[in-house]
């Protein structure tokens, strides 16, 4: 049977020192129009045993807010309860520079660890990532940016999201201290950081692999009903309803079980804003996959059985 953790686990990223519990809390959709205050938010998330907290310098801007504002909104419950910042390991990401669309370049980097400081209210942040590949930027470049920021004590750790495995080692090659964490797409409906390489990778290196959209942006947890926007949504939620089922639990559950189940020990990132359901995840902690019910949900998402 596949080992789910338990909430009490801890999971190290890499060799940084930075442990955090199987869960984490991700604010992409943190700006969005909700009646819960930013505040219940994230004590929510901390008492759903979240440790992870992460963000980026971009969310927001996608739903027509101002550059940042994911991070100030954090920095706001930062300022007003300073005692919640000891309970977190604070994760943020810059790169992602509209309209350019990215830029890794070292000033850039530099300058958007600082502003990232400023809007967070915080004086180091625990693992500051590159949010996305800069095509025109050697790695060597990106490596002496990450390395000033740390041996400024900007920044305790570093890592990399939607990063190839490729892309990942020619960053690692340059690094002059290892790379912490690597956070890619991973879900019932997202899997190719199963076979591109990634999850391989990190199990190589020791990499914290963290895992966004564990819910493939919801349509794994608040649907109801069988009708979905394609029969192969249809077939993942059907396998992992008949296991909610079987458990008693909720599909959202069985899903990030799923996830923290591949030995890489992926932490999924519970993406919701609402309290109630944020709580609701620490479920995922008491779901026993067998290993025949790990491989049926990936059987259906596939659409063929397993050569």
């Amino acid at each position: 049977m596949p080992a789910v953790p338990s909430p009490e686990m801890r999971i190290p990223l890499g060799d940084s020192g930075i442990e955090v519990a199987p869960l984490g809390w991700g604010m992409w959709r943190l700006g969005d129009a909700v009646e819960a205050s930013v505040r219940s938010r994230v004590e929510a998330a901390l008492e759903a045993g979240c440790t992870l907290f992460d963000t980026a310098a971009v969310y927001g801007y996608h739903k027509g807010a101002a550059f940042g504002t994911a991070e100030s909104l954090l920095g706001e419950v930062l300022r007003e309860a300073p005692q919640l910042r000891a309970h977190m390991v604070l994760a943020t990401k810059a790169g992602i520079a509209p309209p350019i669309p990215y830029d890794s370049s070292a000033e850039h980097l530099c300058a958007s660890c600082e502003a990232s400081l400023r809007r967070l209210n915080v004086e180091r942040i625990d693992l500051f990532q590159i949010h996305r590949p800069d095509l025109l930027t050697h790695p060597a470049e990106v490596a002496a940016a990450l390395e000033r920021l740390r041996s400024a004590g900007k920044i305790r750790a570093a890592g990399v999201s939607n990063y190839s495995a490729a892309q990942f080692e020619a960053l690692a090659a340059h690094m002059p201290f290892a790379l912490a964490a690597v956070q890619n797409e991973l879900s019932p409906l997202a899997l190719e950081a199963l076979s591109d390489g990634t999850l391989d990778a990190a199990m190589r290196h020791g990499t914290g692999v963290i895992a966004w959209s564990p819910l493939r942006q919801g349509r794994l947890g608040a649907r109801s009903g069988a009708l979905a926007e394609d029969p192969r949504t249809d077939r993942v939620i059907a396998a992992l309803d008949t296991i909610a089922a079987r458990a008693e639990t909720t599909r959202a559950a069985v899903a990030y079980a799923w996830v923290m189940a591949h030995p890489a020990r992926p932490i999924p990132l519970i993406g919701s804003q609402d309290p109630v359901r944020i709580r609701a995840a620490r479920a995922a902690y008491a779901v026993r996959l067998t290993r025949a019910e790990w491989y049926r949900i990936l059987v259906a998402a596939r659409g063929s059985r397993m050569p």
